[in-house]
């Protein structure tokens, strides 16, 4: 037996994120950590340093969102802790595969009140798939590795592990863990059976998207499936990067205002083949799609985690399993003579690029379309689109058609403030690509700071700051349930493309369609960080209505 060397427990913890290939952590640094912070002084780990542990940790999920593996970030205890709370938040709701370490206080002074001491199983319980505490060095390489399991393993998600800040200066003598495998849940034979059953004996099959899992390879197999098949396909909410939006089979996103005549598709669907999807509350259109929870008749829920399952739709044939394994099962059905479905998923791809690639027209001399419809054009195929939430966003969902796959950050959770910090991770790590960030005026200012960070280390990401003055979102509703008594909701903004170049990036201010694309091509030919600044009328509050509208509806 070979003889282990004693090592520092903040060295071992390093040794580990290496051994699992990570290559990129996200901090904000603390003395609850500084041995960390010291092991990584020469590790090779590039170490990305934030201003505001929320956009760290957002960094990190934006990273875990395009790999399938967890993306990491560091943070101090108490309120850094706190701080990255809302990203675990979107990590849990959105399934994604997240790693956040906090610093702890001395594992003598616990349940004493110290400075900035929290009890984080407590505070994470309910957001994470597993929070714990690591109290003995020898046990670093165990709990990483099983850290690495849980978030990759069934429904993908956070795992939060607090470091005692004297227990990582300890030494010990332990071997290294083993890389750890994303656990693939194979459907049964019968299972594939009984769906091959199903589609020929359907009459209005729909397939809906949606979950984390996916790979290039698993969607090149749903996509040769939905063409042998010659089935409708859905992306549900945020989940646009699943299937190609280009493609013949495709016929709409499936999340906030969608195309009314896919919605009475569904609604008329014999069979709705959901795939990785939730189907939670936006895709459901407010749990309203289906019945719950009945409809088992018409419903084949395919998920990787178990407890998705039954958990609010009944259906006859719960499938458990991963996408790739799943994706793999689909090649072995074979598809009916008959499609009596054809004609119907003919007319509602043409339904969908009539009502995507036709721009409305809002009030203002600045009209979102034409924008959306430049980038949807001339952005390379791989780029990678990031966003936030707001009303903003309603353009980038309908008119921008995501073509491939890892080309989309955006929060399922509708967090506001994630846009600019998923850019910066995505930038960091993939610098190749080309990372346009959307935010509106209230959603950059959550977390608009780390436009620092993307200029600190020179990664040219796009933001386009939509500004029209007010939280939209809220605003509208307003509008609708209180018409006229606006409340809370106004917004008196900086100039953002000043902000910008005092950062140290590019700016411009933009307020006529024309000046879209030469303002949009200076920023990309700056080789800067850049913020073009959007002013659109604040009555052009969704693409298809005003507020004014709103407030007449009301009368």
């Amino acid at each position: 037996m070979i003889a282990i060397a004693p090592r520092r427990a903040a060295d071992i913890l390093v040794a580990q994120l290496i051994r699992q290939q990570v290559t990129d952590i996200f901090c904000v640094p603390g003395e609850s950590y500084l041995a960390v912070l010291d092991s990584l002084h020469d590790a090779a780990i590039r170490v990305t340093v934030c201003r505001q542990e929320g956009g760290a940790c957002m960094m990190a999920d934006a990273v875990g969102r395009l790999t399938g593996r967890p993306g990491i970030s560091f943070v101090t205890r108490g309120p850094g802790a706190l701080n990255a709370a809302p990203a675990i938040h979107i990590a849990h709701q959105d399934s994604i595969p997240v790693i956040l370490f906090v610093g702890q206080i001395e594992r003598s002074a616990r349940e004493r009140g110290a400075f900035q001491e929290l009890d984080y199983r407590d505070v994470f319980g309910s957001m994470t798939k597993w929070t714990t505490e690591i109290d003995d060095a020898r046990r670093i390489p165990e709990i990483i590795h099983r850290a690495f399991h849980v978030a990759m393993s069934g429904r993908k998600g956070p795992v939060v592990i607090a470091l005692p800040e004297d227990m990582l200066t300890e030494m010990a003598a332990v071997a290294d863990a083993p890389f750890v495998e994303p656990l693939e849940t194979h459907p049964s034979l019968s299972q594939m059976a009984q769906l091959q059953k199903r589609l020929w004996a359907a009459k209005r099959p729909i397939v809906i998207t949606g979950g984390t899992g996916w790979s290039q390879q698993a969607v090149d197999r749903l996509v040769r499936f939905a063409e042998a098949f010659d089935l409708p396909v859905s992306n549900s909410f945020r989940r646009q990067m699943i299937f190609p939006e280009r493609h013949g089979q495709y016929v709409g996103n499936l999340g906030i205002g969608p195309n009314p005549p896919l919605l009475k598709y569904i609604r008329e669907a014999d069979l709705i083949l959901a795939i990785g999807a939730r189907l939670g509350e936006m895709p459901s259109q407010g749990y309203s799609l289906l019945d719950i929870p009945g409809d088992g008749e018409r419903l084949i829920h395919v998920h990787a985690g178990s407890d998705e399952l039954g958990r609010v739709y009944a259906t006859k044939l719960p499938i458990h399993a991963s996408m790739e394994a799943f994706a793999a099962a689909l090649q072995t059905l074979q598809p009916p003579g008959e499609r009596p479905w054809a004609e119907a998923r003919a007319g509602l791809h043409a339904e969908y690029r009539k009502w995507t690639e036709v721009p409305t027209n809002i009030p203002g001399t600045l009209q979102m379309g034409p924008v959306m419809a430049y980038l949807r054009d001339h952005l390379p195929a791989d780029s990678v689109l990031c966003n936030g939430a707001g009303n903003y966003a309603t353009w980038l969902h309908r008119y921008y058609m995501f073509n491939g796959y890892a080309t989309q950050a955006a929060p399922t959770s509708g967090s506001m403030g994630y846009g600019v910090p998923a850019a910066v991770g995505v930038k960091r790590a993939f610098p190749e690509k080309t990372v346009v960030a959307f935010a509106g005026d209230g959603c950059f200012l959550m977390n608009g700071q780390d436009f620092a960070t993307a200029v600190q280390y020179d990664l040219p990401i796009i933001v386009l700051v939509i500004d029209n003055r007010m939280y939209g979102t809220i605003r509208m509703h307003q509008e609708r349930e209180f018409p006229g008594r606006v409340s809370a909701t106004e917004l008196k903004n900086p100039d953002f493309a000043a902000y910008a170049r005092a950062f140290g990036g590019h700016g411009e201010r933009v307020e006529r369609t024309a000046e879209f694309i030469p303002a949009f091509e200076r920023a990309r030919a700056s080789g800067k960080p850049a913020i073009l600044h959007l002013l659109i009328d604040p009555e052009a509050i969704t693409p298809t209505t005003t507020i004014t509208a709103l407030r007449n509806h009301q009368r």
